[in-house]
C-alpha cells in the first residue's frame, strides 16, 4: 500500500514566495489526511493534485493563525464542490469551540457534517490499518504532536516451504499468513509458524508541529521511517528559539538522533532563510540524513 508525505506549506508565522504557511498531507491508499491548515492550503492542493472532496480527516497542532488559518476557506470549498460525506477535524483539548466559531464566521451552507473532535495528550485515533498518536510538545499553546503508526503486517510465507510441505496454493496460503493453522488431505497439519515469518512492523511518520527540543517528542518518534520537525532559527538565534519555544537544526537533530529516526525532515523554515542551506548543514553535522521540505515536495515511505 502506498504511504506518500505531500509537504504543503514550509514556512511558519509569514508566507514567502517559495513558502507558504504550514500544511501536509499524507497519503495511505485511497486515504488522504492533512496536517495542519496554514492559509493557502487549498490552492496547494490544487498545485499537487488533491482534491479537498478526497479528505477524510484533518489533524491541527494549535491555533497560532499560520498552522490553522486556512480551515474555512477549505470547508467552504468542499461546500461549494457538493461534498457530502462527513469531514473530522481533531484539535487539542479545549480548542475544538475557537474552531467551530472559526468556521461559522463566514456566510456559507455547509453541505455536509464538520465533526470537530479535541484529543488530550497522549490519547489514539484509531482507523483503519492504523493509529494516530498523539503527544505534547513543548509551546506557548495547547497543542498537540500526532504519529501515524500502521498496523503490524503479517509475516512473510515461505512459499517454496509450504509446498514442500503438501500446501496447495491457493486460499490456505493466505489462512496460514492470516495465522490459521490449515489441515492436509494425508491428516497433517500445518501450523503457521511453520512457514510463516515474524510479523513485519507497519511504517510510522511523526509530525512535531512547532515545539522546542522535547523528551515528548523523542518518545513519540522511536524508531520512526519519517520525523518531520520544525526548524525555525539557526544555531546563531538559539536563545530567540528558546526564549520563543521553537528549535534550531542542531535541537531537531539530537530529537531524531535519539528516537533513533531513519531520516529528519524539516520544516517551518523562517522566512528569513531564503537559502535553508544553512539550517540544512547544521543538522547534518548531528543527523546526517536529513532534508529541507520545499513546498509540493512529495516523500514516498516504502514498506518495511
Amino acid at each position: 500500500m502506498q504511504l506518500k508525505i505531500v509537504f504543503l506549506g514550509t514556512t511558519g508565522s509569514i508566507p514567502t514566495p517559495k513558502r507558504g504557511m504550514p500544511a501536509i498531507a499524507i497519503k495511505r491508499g485511497g486515504e488522504l489526511l492533512l496536517f495542519d491548515c496554514g492559509e493557502g492550503t487549498q490552492r496547494q492542493m490544487v498545485r499537487a493534485h488533491l482534491s479537498p472532496l478526497k479528505l477524510d480527516a484533518i489533524f491541527i497542532t494549535h491555533l497560532h493563525g499560520d498552522h490553522f488559518l486556512g480551515l474555512a476557506g477549505l470547508v467552504q470549498t468542499m461546500s461549494l464542490q457538493d461534498r457530502r460525506k462527513p469531514l473530522e477535524i481533531y484539535c487539542p483539548a479545549g480548542e475544538g469551540e475557537r474552531i467551530r466559531t472559526f468556521l461559522r464566521i463566514p456566510h456559507y451552507t455547509i453541505t455536509f457534517e464538520v465533526r470537530v473532535k479535541e484529543l488530550v495528550p497522549g490519547a489514539e485515533v484509531v482507523r483503519n490499518g492504523y493509529r494516530i498518536l498523539t503527544a505534547e510538545p513543548e509551546h506557548s499553546v495547547p497543542q498537540l504532536a500526532y504519529a501515524l503508526v500502521e498496523d503490524e503486517r503479517p509475516g512473510k510465507l515461505n512459499v517454496e516451504k509450504a509446498v514442500s510441505l503438501g500446501v496447495e496454493p491457493g486460499p490456505d496460503f493466505a489462512k496460514l499468513k492470516a495465522g490459521e493453522p490449515i489441515k492436509l488431505p494425508n491428516g497433517r497439519v500445518v501450523k503457521p509458524e511453520e512457514v510463516v515469518g515474524p510479523p513485519r512492523p507497519g511504517r510510522k511518520i511523526v509530525y512535531s508541529g512547532d515545539t522546542r527540543p522535547a523528551e515528548s517528542i523523542v518518545e513519540l518518534a522511536r524508531e520512526a521511517d519519517v520525523l518531520i520537525h520544525e526548524c525555525t532559527l539557526a544555531e546563531d538565534l538559539r536563545e530567540k528559539a528558546d526564549e520563543t519555544l521553537h528549535s534550531t537544526p542542531v535541537g531537531a537533530a539530537e530529537v531524531a538522533k535519539r528516537a533513533g529516526v531513519k531520516q529528519l525532515v524539516l520544516v517551518h523554515i523562517s522566512p528569513r532563510y531564503e537559502d535553508p542551506k544553512v539550517l540544512l548543514e547544521q543538522a547534518r553535522a548531528v543527523f546526517p540524513n536529513t532534508i529541507v521540505a520545499e513546498d509540493l515536495m512529495e516523500l514516498e515511505i516504502p514498506l518495511k
